[in-house]
This record gives C-alpha cells, sequence and structure tokens, in this order.
C-alpha cells in the first residue's frame, strides 16, 4: 500500500487554526493527495487497483468591524454610557464634567475631567489610581469566534505636568478573562497638553463582553486631566472552510500467460454469445443470447426489393454432350420397334374413292411463314382421312411408355426423353455443337471446418459434475 501526500498553498496565512489577533483578509487553499494502491492475485490475472483521494481545504477569511460600540446609534450603550463624555459613567474617585472653555482644546462642549488625587489600584488592577471612569458593553451578537482586535481613540488635554491619565480595556468571554490591556496616555512629569491618542489590543477565540476603563490622578489639584471623543471598535475574523474530497480509482488487469490465442478468442466469442449469470451461491452459469427477431411483412420485404437492382446475367445455354453409345442404343431400339411395326398388319384407312392416300411431309427447317401458309392451306382443304401415327411415332411413344414413372425425371430418363424427341425431328445437327461444363473446385470448402463455440462449455460442465461426483463420495 502506498500513500503520497501533496500539499498545495495559495494566499499562505499562518494565523490559522487558532488566530490571536486579526488574519490577512483572503482564501487559502490547501491540497492533500492521498495514492492508495492495492494488489490482487486471482490466479488468471492481478488486478491492481489505484485510489486516489484529493483533499481540498478552502479558509475564506474576512475581517468584520463592530462599528464604534460607545455611539449609541450603534445600539450597544445608552445615550448615559457614550463616548461623547456628556454624562459621567460612574467609576471611583472624584470627577467633574466641565463644558466651554474649561475644555481647553477639547471643544466647548461637555468633557469629562479627572479630579481624585489618591494613589491606590482601580478595580480593573491598575496601580497609581485616583478617579476612573468605567463601564461593560455586551457584544455578544457578534458572535465573535476566531478572535480579532479592539481598537480605541480618545482626545486628552493635559494642562498639568505632574498629572497622569491611561486606557485600560479588558476582553471577557462570560465571565472568563480573553485579554486585558493598558496604556499610559501620559505620565507624570510628562508635558503633553492636547494630545489624540490611538491604541489596540488583540486577542484570541471567543469575545462576547468588553470592559473599558479611563483613569489617572490630579496630583497638584489645579487643573485635573481632561479627556473626550472616547471611541472602541472591535474587529474580528470570519473564517469560512469548505473541505472537498475527489476520489478516483483506476482498475488494471494484467492477465497471466495460461492460455493461448486460440483459447482466448474462444472465450471472448463465449461471452460476445452468452450472458454471465452469477447465483446467490457465486457459481457461474451462461445462458445463450437469443436474437430478436425482426418481423416480416410484405411492405418490408418490397422495400428491401426496392432498395436494390439486381443485374440477372443472361442464361447461357450449353450443349450437353452425350454419351454415343445412348444414342446408338436408342437408335437401334427405334429401328427394332420400326421393323416390328411394319410386319403387323395396318388398319384399313377409310377415305373416299377419289383420295389418294397421302403421308403428311416433315417440315425440318421451315420458317413460320412457311407454315402459316401450309396451314391455311390445309385448313381451306378438306379432311378427307384421319391420319394414322406413323411406325417411327409408335416407336418412340413405346420407349418413352417402358420409362418407370419412379424414374421418369432423373437424368438418364430425361435424356432418353429428349434423343427420342431429337430423332422425331430428324435434327441430324443436334449434337453437332456441343460444350463441355467444367466442375468448379470444391476442394476449398471440404477444407472448411466449423468451430463448435459451445463444445467447450459442455466440456466444462461435464468435468465440473464429475468433479462434484467425487467430492460427494469424501
Amino acid at each position: 500500500m502506498l500513500f503520497l501526500l501533496a500539499s498545495f498553498y495559495s494566499n499562505a496565512n499562518t494565523c490559522l487554526p487558532d488566530p490571536d489577533g486579526l488574519c490577512i483578509p483572503g482564501v487559502t487553499i490547501t491540497e492533500e493527495t492521498e495514492i492508495d494502491v492495492t494488489e490482487e492475485d486471482k490466479g488468471t490475472e492481478i488486478v491492481t487497483t489505484t485510489t486516489t483521494t484529493v483533499t481540498t481545504t478552502t479558509t475564506t477569511v474576512t475581517n468584520e468591524d463592530s462599528g464604534d460600540i460607545l455611539d449609541g446609534d450603534n445600539n450597544y450603550v445608552s445615550s448615559s454610557k457614550e463616548g461623547d463624555m456628556d454624562i459621567d459613567w460612574g467609576g471611583q474617585g472624584g470627577a467633574s464634567m466641565p463644558t466651554g472653555n474649561a475644555c481647553y482644546g477639547l471643544g466647548s462642549d461637555k468633557c469629562a475631567q479627572i479630579t481624585g488625587s489618591g494613589n491606590s489600584t482601580s478595580t480593573m488592577g491598575v496601580a497609581g489610581m485616583g478617579t476612573t471612569f468605567i463601564q461593560t458593553v455586551d457584544i455578544s451578537d457578534l458572535n465573535i469566534q476566531k478572535g480579532g482586535e479592539v481598537r480605541y481613540s480618545i482626545e486628552v488635554d493635559k494642562q498639568d505636568a505632574q498629572d497622569r491619565i491611561y486606557m485600560h480595556i479588558t476582553g471577557l468571554n462570560g465571565t472568563s478573562q480573553v485579554f486585558s490591556g493598558t496604556d499610559i496616555l501620559s505620565e507624570s512629569g510628562v508635558s503633553t497638553g492636547y494630545q489624540s491618542y490611538n491604541g489596540s489590543f488583540d486577542f484570541g477565540g471567543v469575545l462576547n463582553k468588553v470592559v473599558i476603563e479611563i483613569g489617572g490622578r490630579d496630583i497638584n489639584l489645579a487643573v485635573g486631566p481632561l479627556f473626550d471623543d472616547v471611541t472602541v471598535n472591535v474587529f474580528y475574523n470570519v473564517i469560512n472552510t469548505i473541505i472537498t474530497q475527489q476520489i478516483t480509482t483506476i482498475g488494471e488487469i494484467y492477465y497471466l500467460e495460461i492460455f493461448d490465442p486460440t483459447e482466448l478468442d474462444f472465450i471472448e466469442e463465449v461471452f460476445e454469445f452468452n450472458d454471465v449469470i452469477v447465483d446467490e451461491a457465486g457459481d457461474i452459469d451462461f445462458a445463450p443470447i437469443e436474437s430478436q427477431s425482426e418481423e416480416v411483412s410484405y411492405e418490408t420485404v418490397e422495400l428491401e426489393i426496392q432498395e436494390f437492382e439486381i443485374d440477372i446475367p443472361e442464361p447461357e445455354v450449353a450443349s450437353v454432350e452425350i454419351e454415343a453409345e445412348m444414342e446408338l442404343e436408342l437408335e437401334m431400339e427405334v429401328a427394332q420397334l420400326e421393323e416390328t411395326v411394319d410386319e403387323q398388319p395396318t388398319e384399313e384407312e377409310t377415305t373416299e374413292p377419289d383420295s389418294e392416300t397421302t403421308e403428311e411431309p416433315t417440315v425440318e427447317a421451315e420458317d413460320s411463314t412457311e407454315q402459316e401458309e401450309v396451314q391455311q392451306e390445309e385448313a381451306e382443304e378438306p379432311k378427307e382421312s384421319v391420319k394414322e401415327p406413323s411406325a417411327k411415332e409408335k416407336a418412340a411413344t413405346k420407349i418413352v411408355k417402358k420409362i418407370d414413372d419412379k424414374a421418369r425425371y432423373d437424368d438418364a430418363a430425361q435424356i432418353k426423353t429428349l434423343i427420342v424427341m431429337q430423332i422425331l425431328g430428324n435434327t441430324k445437327t443436334f449434337f453437332d455443337t456441343q460444350s463441355t461444363i467444367v466442375d468448379t473446385n470444391v476442394n476449398e470448402y471440404l477444407n472448411k471446418t466449423i468451430e463448435d463455440n459451445y463444445g467447450v462449455l459442455f466440456n466444462m460442465a461435464q468435468a465440473q459434475t464429475i468433479e462434484d461426483m467425487i467430492n460427494a463420495q469424501y
């Protein structure tokens, strides 16, 4: 058994399967190929089966944005918790919400001011805290499953360099902490004045709550740190994975050389003209394929005849060579019969006193015109007497009658009849023109053998029967 694994990557992205932060948007295609080769020896042939399995994994990554979750229009917080700092969020220590010129560089609208001078640890675990503004935002509707990034922005105006201000965000999955991050926006001893700050915190896995805490200290109790226009956006990964498999099976049969070509031809004929039947026990039987009979009608035959133009050659008249002995024998029989007839007394012919006894002339080779004239003359003359058959005619009639009825249509009888007719007609030239019929060589057809397509099957069936009888004795 052979295994081959091959991989193909498109737009590689290593943040999978458990990303911590944002993945690169795009499509990742992973292709693995597994080849399984098996061989089975069946005695007469070796069957090799090759199964190729191609597994293609297509991963599509997009980055979704929640929008500003501190904007009341996005339905994550109420108007009292918005980032425009018109209302105090609540928290630890002292605070105020000045407006107009008291917000200095933050504008004339309201802003938030840190006024606490204490030095303690905040609810979220940040040290050096005197005042905090804090709230928790539920973002479970986003169904974040594959990590991402939380980004914030805040406007700060620190008038006293000794003051400090920080930004802290904690991510939760239920009650479990996913991430926690603190950025010191302006530390004590640093003169910053008005500044706009931006930051971010990466996370992985599931995120459904965000805790936002803004805190600091007013050390000199003059003008504490001021802030306004706070925004928090959650960017998260949406990953769709499609796995497809394509399985290809190829079977190869290698026939062992245990049959000679004649046997293989016979086997092919057996399968061509027979249906193979396998019963429940696994025994194999053959049933001849019945040919479909076509309905034959007068119309179909007529159409087939019209499709072909049959050229029938004119028959050649072949003169049959007749042995001289048969001719002489028949002439002798006719002569003997004539003598016999002449010796016998003939019947008296009844004629009129003035009529003359005439014999009918024998016409040998007259054309049709002369025959018609003779027939017309005979028709005009009144018949005076009944013609008596000649001795030659009587002899010929007797020869024909001697032929047995059962043998009347065999070759010898037919030849005798033809000779008698020719002798009566005095056509002496009948045997002058002769031709010989040449026999066709039939050896080529005699050497042909008809193969018995079912003989071997019968032998196999008999052999199997005998083997079953022998095995039955044990």
